[in-house]
């Protein structure tokens, strides 16, 4: 679903990786900064979607389909800061 207006990563994209998950994934991508996000958004819509991010051993909620679709629009209108 595509929203009207931009979207921003520090207002609509950051809010929705918690503490643990930029801590989870800091070797491997630093979810916090809006480049590294932008860059690995392929695999990070992915994973979302696919369920498997978080993984279900972290306690934390699966994505919801408003969040996934949130996701893919900011990377549609190629990540704005």
């Amino acid at each position: 679903m595509q929203r009207e207006g931009a979207l921003s990563f520090v207002n609509d994209i950051r809010p929705m990786f918690t503490d643990m998950d930029v801590d989870h994934m800091k070797k491997a991508m630093n979810l916090a900064e809006r480049d590294s996000v932008f860059e690995h958004a392929a695999a990070i819509h992915a994973a979302v979607t696919a369920g498997s991010m978080p993984p279900s051993s972290s306690g934390e909620g699966r994505w919801t389909n408003d969040m996934c679709a949130r996701f893919k629009d900011w990377w549609d209108q190629g990540g704005p800061g």
